[in-house]
């Protein structure tokens, strides 16, 4: 509790909106109940005797202030400016790097950089950098587009963190032609007055082809692709040996009703499902989770690999996965007809979904059929198909079960987000020709329901034998960042406690589903949390308004959950389970939590490279819109279609129209005309910058004051329209 209340302060006073106050209204502020007010004065007193926070003028409680020099990670942005992130984070939030002040150091760079005081605001100093030295680059390779210039050969750097071209030499080596895109190593970095030197070392291929635009995002992001001969050696032994292995430690379930349900191309089957009623007519639910720490020993080639990889990165078309294919889409794979291990968790309900006990095995199943969520949907609409008559019945129990499950758990305050998935539809080529809304019918909810109570009871086992264990946390919001959200919905027109909790967060939630606000109020309230990550410390997670939680039930996938499996192993071996393993488990959380990230934004980015490329065929057509974000130099507008972000810069506004920060909104001069969150825009294609990976847009319709002068000009012409007629129809009584 000590360590949380000290994480509380600091990051409360770290806040942009933070006015320097005493120590009682300061625990006010935080939501300290009276009974832990001492264990917070004292989290309080350890941060001033460290240095961390100081007792200002009028005994207000400030962060002690920065001075001379930091030392952090740069992260760049394309409007020229950046931040630098200290490497020992203790107080400050990340430090502002004003245009002409990042001495060209690029996204990742470890960064010196100068502290500059800025003046006063609202009580707080406000502070600027900038970088003096650049300690250490993160990477001497960029990826780029190979053109020819007055400079002589060049590339530009994709994406958004290095924005300056690199003049490239002997180019013929390499057989690199125009428009090819390259890895460049870097010879020497650019200086204010000169661009960098780089020599190419691997040629993707040709610009704007699917296996070129893949395999450059892999390398700009580093994902291991190739397994070495000894990881696939272990995973071929292992697949190889599995017939022979022993089946009599574990339950033999081969003769229940279990099915899969997952997404129409996945391979890697990693969890299943049975569902059966006792005596009493409590449902027991069956969650079935592949065995992969049975054949992934700790500290073999295999585990050192997956340990490094963290996860699978599931990018459109291809999958890079954690473990080698005879054992993700083999031995591992919950195949229907195989008999597969797996760990079993039982969990038993009452008809109000309340948990009455729970059980965990190690288990021998065999998948009686494998539905696709689409299959899995129509069945329960009553479109059976080719579905076992057994399956039919399973699945119209899982769905009363997950509708029990999904209710107890809103009433306990889990939060869902609404924010919508576009899956690409793509030719034969890897080219998007089109996109579509994801599917979300209701057995995607069923199987998360599911997964969630599992992963749920394995780490409310894991606390109770008081062992150190890779969870997967989400803290609460702190009442600053509440208070900051409840700010920017007043000026979307909701009335938004500024303490507001889960209650409040779901009622706003329902009260924008399906409307223009959606997307926005989903944004803002996502931006208000901080992101769930894996750590061994025990603060719960907030959104599903769970006290235990890790993940457990995607052990082929994701390395955490295989971590949590070995845990398991040892407690069903009745083994001594391991003490002391915070401080392994703290940095190994830290590098999965860094390689989840990077497989999101790899995703992410070849999804608006495909997606671009796409529209830059389509230039001058309209996008339907809904504004998500606003800046002093540009309003941003996602399409609702394809679910990418493009930008109506200031200029393109018009004259007239003004930016204003506190109450985040464009204003036209003038008139009552406002761009805000949340607003419906129709917008049309200027332009396409795919290295940048930008889309330019402009405003489809008039906007404001020039809106009304095409009304009013309509208006007069259908009024002289009308006089003419009647002139015409007069005529004929003349």
């Amino acid at each position: 509790m000590l360590e949380s209340f000290k994480k509380q302060i600091l990051k409360y006073l770290s806040h942009s909106e933070y006015r320097p106050v005493k120590l009682t209204k300061l625990a006010k502020g935080l939501g300290i109940s009276g009974e832990d007010y001492a264990e917070f004065k004292k989290a309080f007193e350890q941060l001033r005797q460290s240095g961390h926070i100081i007792i200002g003028e009028r005994s207000a409680v400030e962060l002690r202030p920065l001075k001379g020099q930091i030392t952090g990670t740069f992260r760049a942005n394309r409007q020229g400016f950046g931040f630098v992130s200290p490497l020992v984070r203790d107080s400050h939030d990340d430090l502002f790097i004003p245009p002409g002040d990042t001495a060209s150091a690029m996204t990742g760079d470890i960064v010196a950089a100068k502290v500059v005081k800025r003046g006063r605001r609202g009580g707080q100093m406000r502070y600027t950098g900038k970088v003096t030295e650049i300690l250490q680059r993160s990477s001497n390779r960029v990826v780029g587009t190979l053109s020819k210039s007055k400079e002589g050969w060049i590339i530009q750097p994709e994406g958004k963190g290095y924005v300056e071209p690199v003049i490239v030499g002997d180019v013929s080596a390499k057989g690199a032609r125009e428009k090819d895109k390259v890895v460049v190593e870097i010879v020497s970095w650019p200086t204010e007055k000169h661009l960098g030197h780089g020599v190419i070392v691997e040629v993707l291929g040709r610009a704007g082809q699917y296996e070129t635009e893949i395999n450059a995002i892999v390398r700009r992001y580093q994902i291991p692709s190739e397994f070495d001969e000894s990881c696939l050696s272990e995973a071929r032994e292992a697949a190889a040996g599995f017939t022979n292995y022993d089946e009599t430690d574990r339950e033999d379930i081969t003769g229940k009703v279990i099915v899969t349900i997952d997404p129409p191309d996945a391979k890697d089957f990693d969890d299943a499902i049975s569902l059966e009623k006792d005596g009493g007519n409590n449902y027991v639910l069956g969650v079935h989770i592949a065995d992969v720490s049975f054949f992934v020993g700790e500290g073999t080639a295999l585990d050192e690999e997956a340990k490094q990889r963290g996860n699978s990165v599931y990018l459109p078309g291809r999958t890079i996965a954690m473990l080698p294919e005879v054992l993700s889409n083999g031995i591992c794979s919950l195949q229907p007809g195989q008999k597969r291990f797996v760990k079993s968790v039982y969990t038993r309900y009452n008809d109000k979904g309340k948990v009455l006990n729970r059980k965990f095995a190690r288990s021998v199943m065999n998948s009686l059929q494998r539905l696709t969520y689409e299959q899995a949907d129509k069945t329960l609409r009553g479109k059976t198909g080719d579905v076992k008559s057994e399956v039919v019945t399973l699945l119209k129990d899982m769905e009363r079960l997950s509708r029990i499950i999904e209710k107890r758990r809103i009433k306990d305050g889990m939060l869902h987000l609404d924010l919508p998935e576009t899956e690409l539809e793509m030719d034969k080529n890897g080219r998007v020709v089109d996109a579509h809304p994801a599917d979300t019918s209701y057995p995607h909810t069923i199987i998360e329901m599911f997964m969630v109570e599992a992963n749920e009871a394995v780490a409310a086992l894991l606390d109770s034998l008081n062992v150190a264990f890779m969870r997967r946390i989400h803290p609460e919001p702190d009442a600053m960042s509440m208070k900051e959200l409840a700010r920017l919905l007043r000026t979307l027109g909701f009335n938004f406690p500024k303490s507001g909790g889960r209650a409040d967060i779901q009622a706003l939630l329902e009260s924008v589903r399906g409307t223009d606000a959606s997307v926005a109020v989903n944004l803002l309230v996502l931006r208000s949390f901080e992101k769930a990550v894996y750590s061994p410390r025990n603060v719960g997670h907030y959104a599903l308004a769970s006290r235990h939680y890790c993940h457990f039930t995607s052990p082929i996938r994701r390395y955490a959950d295989l971590l949590v499996h070995r845990l398991l192993d040892d407690y069903l071996e009745g083994k001594t389970l391991p003490k002391g393993q915070e401080q392994g488990l703290a940095e190994a959380g830290k590098h999965i939590t860094f390689t989840e990230q990077r497989a999101e934004d790899a995703e992410e980015e070849l999804k608006t490279v495909l997606i671009l490329q796409m529209l830059s065929e389509h230039i001058g057509e309209e996008l339907d819109g809904v504004v998500t974000g606003l800046a002093n130099f540009g309003v941003f507008v996602q399409s609702k279609k394809f679910g990418i972000e493009g930008l109506i810069s200031t200029e393109q506004l018009g004259g007239g129209w003004d930016y204003y920060p506190k109450s985040h909104c464009f204003a036209e001069q003038g008139s009552e005309a406002t761009l805000r969150l949340g607003q419906g825009i129709k917008t049309r294609i200027v332009s396409v910058n795919l290295a940048a990976r930008q889309l330019n847009l402009v405003p489809a319709e008039p906007l404001g004051k020039a809106a009304a002068k095409g009304r009013g000009k309509r208006k007069e012409k259908g009024t002289k329209k009308r006089s003419a007629r009647k002139r015409k129809r007069g005529g004929k009584y003349r």
